[in-house]
């Protein structure tokens, strides 16, 4: 989930705005009661921990990339309902369709501003099959199979990831047609400072002199994408793969702890 969704558009289409993030009462998002840890029923089950590695899309980054994920909140849901960290209403109620995982992709840094939060959703059908894949994409999502689902490698799709930015597309080019593909990685480094999703409205804050340190930071990271693409091995790494509520409790520390070596 983005805020400088478009790499160089308006503010008001880059930062999303408070009534673009809320939902509707019916659709509204998880609450902070439903977020907080302390018992077991927050943790990630064996079993879905095991889905998620087995159905973890095949990550590709740009050669000079410099920020990959620390996290991955997952959702398995077994029926309709709302992503909890992803403005959207998931129907798993599809007849092809068995569950959703949701993936929750968590970077401390995209290269315009601290907290980076991506997602991929995977579609499994009723013998295991992939069935769909969508990906988020500046704040939307774009769908994840190419036609015949020629990206498909067994259960995991191979997904491109922007060059500094993180939007997820089964199609690198697509990355190139942004208007400021190559000035966000440069000049535009640190534009944003720190941004968060509204459900951390309250729990963290921002003010001028934070987003200063934070642009200061990012201003040291500026590179050229290579335009080639190599995959990131990640899946065996089991302490990757969290809850959402375990991601969500711990992001607020790790940007207060970034804040402090910055």
């Amino acid at each position: 989930m983005l805020s400088a969704e478009d790499d160089k558009l308006s503010d008001a289409d880059r930062k999303l705005s408070d009534e673009d993030h809320k939902l509707s009462d019916e659709d509204q998002i998880m609450s902070d009661e439903d977020h907080k840890l302390g018992n077991e029923d927050s943790k990630l089950s064996d079993a879905d921990r095991k889905l998620a590695i087995r159905y973890a899309p095949r990550l590709w980054f740009d050669r000079s990339e410099l920020f990959f994920p620390v996290r991955f909140g997952v959702t398995v849901l077994r029926k309709d309902g709302v992503s909890p960290s992803f403005r959207r209403r998931l129907a798993e109620n599809r007849p092809e369709v068995e569950a959703i995982v949701e993936y929750a992709i968590y970077y401390d840094y995209d290269i315009q501003h601290l907290y980076d939060l991506e997602h991929v959703w995977v579609y499994i059908g009723r013998n295991g099959e992939v069935a769909d894949v969508e990906a988020s994409f500046h704040g939307k999502y774009l769908k994840g199979l190419l036609r015949g689902s020629a990206n498909l490698s067994g259960t995991r799709a191979v997904l491109y990831v922007q060059p500094g930015k993180h939007a997820l597309s089964p199609i690198p080019e697509v990355f190139e047609l942004l208007p400021a593909f190559a000035s966000c990685t440069q000049e535009e480094a640190g534009a944003d400072g720190l941004i968060f999703g509204d459900f951390f409205r309250g729990i963290l804050a921002t003010d001028e002199e934070t987003d200063r340190r934070v642009r200061r930071y990012l201003q040291t990271c500026r590179f050229t994408p290579s335009l080639s693409y190599e995959e990131w091995i990640y899946a065996d790494r089991e302490d990757l793969f969290v809850s959402w509520s375990q991601l969500f409790a711990e992001i607020p520390g790790r940007i207060r702890r970034e804040l402090g070596r910055l």
